[in-house]
């Protein structure tokens, strides 16, 4: 029997190259470390808003785009940019301090999902109905310790009311993160804590209305922070590639952010 980590493996390609419009003959590819089934940031059939953003970024500097493909999870950023196989990755929070991060490209927060036909309108952890609803949250343990959500409920007592999912979901299956924004609609649970992006996309294509809410109030510590800069990040001695992509992004904002928008991610 193979190990997690062999069968993650398995399941990675080593690299795809896309032929992009306008790329210089002879130009070096530009090389992204991507997960392989992560929608909606990424996926190998390119449908993602970080592959469509990859697109721009190599479009923009006239080269072609090469895929380095990996799961997005724990030694992610070990097996792929650091061991050269790759030189960027679209999308990491801009605190980020394993590598040397790009200027932020947006700023999304976890909102709270629900039925729309519910009428919750909640948009707080204060909210008093949150004492009667069941309350999904990703989870990368068992100890509920580490997602944002489960800090704040856990603050306010409310441990009792919550359903976990798996941050990373049943990965040998397509858009493995949607689990927990199928119980919200299918009524598994009341409202659920989702990190924007996730929320917004597919809560979309969810055939029950759903309301997505950003987590409203001021954030205060490091425990209490719903809202997050993402940037691109580059090895953290690669600076001239981190200058140039900083050059792209304040280019190209406005494509940048008009595929974000079309992808529902929740802007801030």
């Amino acid at each position: 029997m193979c190990s997690g980590s062999s069968r993650l493996a398995a399941l990675a390609a080593a690299v795809t190259v896309w032929a992009v419009a306008g790329a210089a003959a002879g130009a070096p590819p530009l090389r992204v470390c991507a997960d392989p089934n992560n929608m909606p940031f990424s996926n190998r059939r390119g449908e993602g808003f970080e592959n469509r953003i990859a697109e721009l970024v190599a479009r923009d500097l006239h080269r072609p785009l090469a895929y380095y493909w990996w799961p997005q999870r724990r030694g992610f950023i070990r097996n792929s940019l650091n061991a050269g196989r790759c030189d960027v990755v679209i999308g990491v929070p801009a605190q980020y301090g394993v590598l040397q991060p790009t200027r932020p490209y947006y700023r999304s927060s976890y909102t709270f999902v629900s039925r729309r036909d519910r009428r919750l309108s909640i948009d707080s952890f204060d909210a008093p109905a949150l004492q009667s609803l069941t309350i999904g949250i990703q989870i990368s343990g068992d100890d509920y310790n580490n997602p944002p959500a489960a800090q704040a409920l856990a603050a306010r007592h409310l441990v009792q009311r919550i359903r976990g999912f798996t941050l990373y979901g049943d990965y040998s299956q397509p858009d493995p993160q949607r689990d927990i924004v199928d119980a919200v609609a299918d009524g598994r649970v009341d409202i659920a804590v989702v990190w924007g992006p996730l929320a917004g996309y597919y809560a979309r294509v969810e055939p029950t209305p759903l309301d997505v809410r950003p987590v409203a109030g001021k954030e205060t510590t490091t425990a209490s922070r719903f809202s997050f800069d993402i940037a691109m990040g580059v090895r953290r001695d690669d600076t001239a590639l981190r200058q140039t992509l900083d050059r792209v992004i304040a280019r190209r904002e406005a494509d940048i952010r008009q595929i974000l928008r079309s992808y529902g991610v929740p802007l801030r």
